[in-house]
């Protein structure tokens, strides 16, 4: 199993080359750049939300119990005094932060159901409807974004997959096969919830033509001539 530093690199990497390949053939402006290099960084660091001690999810949990505090800024800031406001703030970090952290813990296994390719699918699909639905991000975009978690996530099952094969004893690891599949063999009951839900992200998310007509148009001669990004 490949270590934090070497899945941020790696990801990191494939994003970055998949925007420069984005921007040779029009698909994106160089704008746009940093901020799906970043997404595709996260997507290699998600699949290992399901491990209790991983720095991906307390990193994850952390921004969420922050966006949970602002959430409850938002929704309380009128309704309160500053010190009774000021509880329920630091009650909102709490509970998300571990409450709620101890619960995922409890549920998820490392390498189960969130190590798939159909979790893959899941956070693009999550990524695509909160930037058109929440960032306001046109169709196109939204769906960019999706595709960069996606990529950077696959990237992260193979990387984990290779790590499973001992080349210098030219033999197999127990742990090969755990990392890159469909979905989870051995918990089909979370499985099929996340397919749901996978189903449910899709009906909300924008139609997907607009990237399908960019894609089709996009001029694909100048991939093949990457010196055009450096002019």
């Amino acid at each position: 199993m490949a270590n934090f530093n070497t899945h941020l690199f790696i990801a990191s990497a494939a994003g970055m080359g998949a925007a420069l390949v984005a921007v040779n053939v029009h698909l994106i402006a160089k704008a746009d750049m940093p901020w799906l290099i970043f997404l595709g960084s996260l997507g290699g660091l998600l699949p290992d939300i399901d491990a209790s001690n991983s720095r991906p999810v307390k990193l994850l949990f952390t921004v969420l119990a922050l966006m949970g505090v602002a959430a409850a800024l938002h929704a309380f800031k009128d309704r309160y005094q500053p010190y009774p406001l000021l509880a329920i703030l630091a009650g909102a970090y709490l509970f998300i932060r571990y409450g709620i952290f101890a619960l995922f813990n409890v549920l998820t296994i490392h390498r189960g159901v969130f190590h798939s390719v159909l979790a893959a699918v899941f956070f693009a699909l999550l990524m695509t409807c909160i930037s058109y639905r929440f960032l306001h991000r046109d169709a196109l975009h939204a769906w960019l974004n999706g595709f960069f978690i996606a990529l950077g996530f696959i990237v992260h099952l193979l990387l984990d997959e290779l790590y499973s094969v001992d080349l210098s004893n030219a033999r197999m690891k127990s742990s090969f096969g755990t990392a890159f599949k469909l979905f989870s063999y051995n918990n089909m009951t979370a499985s099929a919830l996340m397919t749901l839900c996978t189903m449910t992200l899709y009906w909300m998310a924008p139609s997907p033509m607009p990237l399908v007509k960019v894609w089709k148009s996009a001029q694909w001669n100048d991939y093949l001539t990457p010196v055009r990004f450096l002019k």
